[in-house]
């Protein structure tokens, strides 16, 4: 029961997020929100980040500051910008991709092998994201290239994880995290004073809504969520955690219906095809 209510809870949590992008990005622009996420994401985490510091070895520190940087920094930017001008149930579809990018990454660059049933397992993945963009609802090439930078920030998640699977075992989630998020604060800080946010009338009930929206964001889909992951993991297993995968489409596209979205048959089709190329591909 416990296994299964950390999995749902993650569903929900991660599965909420492209809505809470599109409500912090009523008022406030995409790049105020990322860093607002990042930087709650950092504040929530200072209690354990000293604690982090002095377990990590020295050599790895570096890598651990990538990784926030591959796996969550940039990422974030990039989802609000798509955001723009996708819906947020598209982006909650394009995310199941990550896996699909994992296996290829490892492939290419991390000497991973790869068996017949995982090759056709991405075959088949990218087959329903050919029928997701070339018949999607108001195709243009304008909104193909914003749905590229979702497909960029999946490849950043691929790239981090064999990152992470390749150079940091026996390094706790927690304090990869710890560390990875207290290190962007300052970043996120800058800009947001460049981006006009501390100019902004904070008496207007439109910014404090979107700005709650972001620290949300943050602080559960970002921080906390990567606490339960990491409870989740040591519970059931790697298996079983990355199983919440097929869930978070669902929860997005859920979120996305009830804000006034509008899904069409074929983006249900073209995400039960990615979902089943997922599948093939983490399927022992």
């Amino acid at each position: 029961m416990i296994r299964w209510g950390l999995f749902t809870l993650l569903a929900v949590i991660w599965g909420s997020s492209f809505i809470l992008m599109k409500v912090g990005m009523n008022r406030l622009t995409p790049y105020q929100v990322a860093s607002i996420r990042m930087f709650s994401a950092g504040l929530i985490l200072v209690p354990f980040a000293w604690k982090a510091l002095l377990q990590i070895p020295k050599n790895k520190i570096f890598l651990v500051i990538l990784s926030g940087l591959l796996g969550s920094f940039f990422p974030a930017y990039l989802f609000c910008i798509a955001e723009t001008k996708i819906d947020s149930s598209l982006a909650g579809i394009l995310n199941a991709l990550t896996p699909l990018f994992a296996i290829l990454v490892g492939m290419a660059f991390f000497q991973m092998k790869a068996d017949t049933q995982k090759i056709t397992g991405v075959m088949v993945g990218f087959a329903g994201l050919c029928l997701l963009m070339a018949y999607g609802r108001n195709f243009s090439l304008e909104n193909l290239s914003y749905s590229l930078l979702v497909l960029i920030a999946t490849l950043l998640y691929g790239i981090n994880v064999n990152l992470i699977g390749r150079n940091m075992q026996g390094i706790g989630s927690l304090n990869i995290a710890s560390l990875a998020f207290v290190f962007l604060i300052i970043p996120t800080i800058i800009i947001l004073y460049i981006t006009g946010y501390f100019a902004l009338s904070f008496t207007d009930k439109a910014v404090l809504v979107s700005t709650f929206a972001s620290f949300v964001l943050g602080v559960l889909g970002t921080a906390v969520a990567s606490i339960l992951f990491y409870m989740l993991v040591k519970r059931a297993g790697p298996l079983f955690a990355s199983m919440v995968t097929y869930a978070i489409p669902f929860i997005a596209v859920l979120w996305g219906l009830f804000y006034g979205e509008q899904i069409t048959l074929l983006q249900v089709v073209s995400m039960g095809i990615i979902l089943v190329g997922v599948y093939m591909v983490n399927k022992k």
